[in-house]
């Protein structure tokens, strides 16, 4: 068996290879590489896939992150209230800002503990970001509910959502702003670095293209010093193709999360749950081991097969955060995720001979 790599991007392209290189040559024959039609297009067709109104292409999914919190007005003195077991970019976007992140635990699913929320809001708390962590949807009418009737933006994490839904609607169409990325491991994978943001408010969606453009709405005339964050013509084309098989990515994904669950029986092992009224798209497949996390991953490394953690340090424990003053033990659940979850391989064009390979090795772990 060769080594299973935890997250491998190629079969996903050769699915679809000849529209892929089909669109990469249109776009470079067209002569326009930036803020062209292929953005325009996807812009609109991205925004129908989500259920919103407006999409707007960036550079990154960090871009959109922290430009929806600057659009949004939320600056130094703003607290954001954001989950602690997080990708730190999720908190970059606040402090970009100046502004300040408040954490709080995540519950059973890995998704904010909704139940946790509302002690956490002061007078100086602006807005709620909300992490669909791994792929599925966090517990969305409960942070609706309470964003109302505190008055806070809600802006949310998309990055590993792409069609996760929560009671039919999916994420990123909550919220005053989704953030996506389309990094290429994600589900909907660019083929490099790119984002996008959605909304249902055009002054949120025209704001947005100014400050992703030098903060320039009409060329040469600058309104606020923006970012230089435009999603390119070759990205946009190719998320195009991407985007026309999302629900045979989803569906695929799901089958192999349903072969995972089925077959996984260590009891040493916790697998992942799914919250009622949610989906999960398993951008990741998340297990966890008590005590032993560490011992497995070198286990299956030395059966050939690579796993990751998402995430080893949480935020509020990396160097970066050092000013917040917060130590090991704040966020305990947070800090045990750290310290148990570990990501089995899960990617376009895996072969049940794969998966069955990965299953028996975790089946035959012994502490």
């Amino acid at each position: 068996m060769d080594r299973i790599m935890q997250g491998r991007m190629d079969r996903g392209f050769m699915r679809h290879q000849d529209e892929y290189e089909n669109k990469a040559l249109e776009v470079l024959r067209s002569g326009w590489y930036i803020l062209g039609k292929e953005v325009e297009n996807f812009e609109k067709e991205f925004a129908t896939y989500v259920g919103t109104k407006y999409s707007v292409g960036l550079a990154s999914g960090l871009d959109a992150l922290w430009l929806a919190f600057k659009v949004l007005g939320i600056g130094e003195g703003d607290e954001v209230i954001v989950q602690g077991n997080t990708y730190i970019a999720s908190v970059m976007g606040i402090t970009i800002n100046d502004a300040t992140p408040v954490f709080v635990e995540p519950d059973e699913y890995y998704q904010i503990d909704v139940s946790k929320i509302e002690e956490k809001i002061t007078d100086k708390t602006k807005a709620i970001l909300v992490v669909h962590l791994y792929g599925q949807s966090a517990r969305m009418d409960e942070v609706v509910r309470l964003c109302k009737k505190y008055n806070l933006k809600l802006v949310e994490d998309c990055a590993q959502s792409h069609g996760a839904c929560f009671n039919g609607k999916m994420t990123g169409s909550f919220g005053d702003i989704g953030c996506f990325s389309f990094y290429p491991s994600k589900n909907m994978g660019a083929f490099g670095d790119a984002g996008a943001i959605t909304t249902d408010d055009p002054e949120l969606a025209r704001l947005m293209k100014i400050y992703r453009n030098y903060g320039s709405e009409k060329r040469y005339y600058n309104m606020v010093v923006g970012a230089n964050s435009r999603l390119d013509e070759m990205q946009a084309g190719l998320l195009r193709v991407r985007l026309k098989y999302m629900d045979e990515i989803t569906a695929e994904r799901a089958e192999l999360a349903k072969r995972y669950a089925e077959g996984i029986n260590n009891p040493l092992v916790i697998k992942p749950r799914v919250a009622e009224g949610a989906t999960c798209v398993w951008h990741q497949y998340v297990i966890r081991v008590k005590d032993n996390r560490d011992n497995l991953m070198k286990y299956l490394d030395e059966n050939s097969i690579t796993t990751i953690i998402h995430y080893p340090i949480p935020p509020h424990l990396s160097e970066a955060y050092n000013y917040l003053g917060m130590k090991a033990g704040d966020l305990p659940i947070t800090e045990s995720c750290a310290n148990e979850v570990l990501s089995l391989p899960i990617y376009s064009g895996m072969t049940t001979e794969e998966q069955d390979y990965i299953i028996d090795c975790v089946n035959s772990f012994k502490a």
